[in-house]
């Protein structure tokens, strides 16, 4: 296995950090032992499974050794046991190889996820309801909440954009697949001749990000109020309750309009403007690493055109891995479970071929 002296290292950092817990200087520091305690727990699965490995790397040289050298009815045991152990040889280099692919920090953050109007005017709007709609219903499948930030309509029922969060962690594993152009092939709900139109969404799919995570001097900002947009009459235009905010050094505008409440609004934009400004920082490291970022699926360009939803069909295509389903009534009611699992086993894959060479 190309990787044993790795894996060897690692064990090593593990026994390490076993010796560190029982030191009285550690236990007597919470906040260092939880350090420890965690880089010790992030490491359990791999050890456990390595040691597997070598115990089990053991039994098959004495098992060869047997066959080579026994001639009684031994040897027809021997090789039963040859078998049998190198295919659990064979499924524990599979296991151990995903383990070492390098989990991604931003797993377990919950999401921000804005959806934008693309090419395709008033069907452009109706899609990009009808995709905010799709992950609302899948957030439910899982058990999540969902929190409008902010909504341009239009007339008849489309967004020009819409942002909202999902506050569970590990929304982001699940999700970050998501950021990039989906295509839409149908006829719309506007067009007389029954003409199938091409139109566009684009999705992005923020880490959120702590306080901690993005230090932001309150000097550079532009903070806005203004009437929120709705229907007549409703409370939302009495007052000037909707915030914008503009980061001065990069530009970065964000709003929210869905509170009554001003405060409650600025918190929102400020919770967005966090998860903005670690994106694009993110987005900069990813370009450092051009390589790297070829191997993963869930970091293409947010230009790219990812998915074409084809409704005459009932088909959904993911161009990046090639999959096409026809259940697209099923996916938009929020079943994307097989979509985001075929993702993220292309994903490993990539990045496992990367590891091994």
């Amino acid at each position: 296995m190309d990787f044993v002296k790795k894996l060897e290292e690692v064990e090593k950092t593990y026994i390490e950090l076993e010796r560190l817990m029982t030191l009285p200087e550690v236990v007597g520091n919470p906040q260092e032992l939880q350090r420890v305690a965690k880089k010790h727990s992030d490491l359990s699965e791999i050890v456990e499974a390595f040691r597997e490995y070598e115990a089990v790397r053991r039994e098959l040289q004495e098992a060869r050794e047997l066959f080579d050298t026994d001639e009684s009815e031994m040897k027809e045991m021997a090789r039963e046991e040859i078998e049998r152990l190198e295919a659990a040889l064979s499924e524990l280099e599979k296991r151990i190889g995903l383990l070492l692919i390098p989990k991604d920090p931003n797993d377990d953050r919950s999401v921000i996820v804005e959806i934008r109007a693309g090419a395709g005017g008033e069907e452009a709007a109706l899609f990009a309801a009808n995709l905010y709609r799709m992950y609302v219903r899948f957030a439910e499948r899982q058990g999540w909440s969902t929190e409008l930030l902010t909504l341009n309509e239009t007339g008849i029922g489309g967004f020009k954009e819409v942002a909202f969060r999902i506050p569970n962690e590990g929304a982001y594993s699940l999700l970050k697949y998501e950021s990039g152009v989906h295509r839409v092939q149908r006829v719309p709900v506007t067009e007389a001749s029954g003409r199938i139109h091409t139109s566009t969404a684009t999705v992005a799919v923020l880490p959120e990000a702590d306080e901690v995570d993005v230090q932001i001097n309150p000097e550079d900002l532009k903070i806005d109020t203004y009437r929120a947009s709705g229907a007549g009459g409703q409370y939302v235009n009495m007052t000037d309750s909707a915030v914008r905010i503009t980061h001065i050094p990069t530009g970065v505008v964000v709003s929210c309009q869905d509170e009554r409440s001003q405060l409650k609004n600025r918190v929102k934009a400020m919770a967005m403007l966090r998860a903005k400004l670690y994106d694009s920082a993110l987005q900069k490291q990813q370009e450092s690493l051009a390589s790297e970022r070829r191997g993963q699926i869930g970091t293409a360009d947010r230009s790219e055109r990812i998915r074409t939803y084809n409704f005459p069909q009932n088909r959904l295509t993911d161009h990046r891995i090639g999959l096409t389903l026809y259940k697209l009534d099923q996916v938009m009611d929020g079943d994307l479970q097989e979509l985001i699992e075929s993702l993220n086993l292309a994903d490993q894959a990539e990045k496992l071929k990367n590891l091994e060479s």
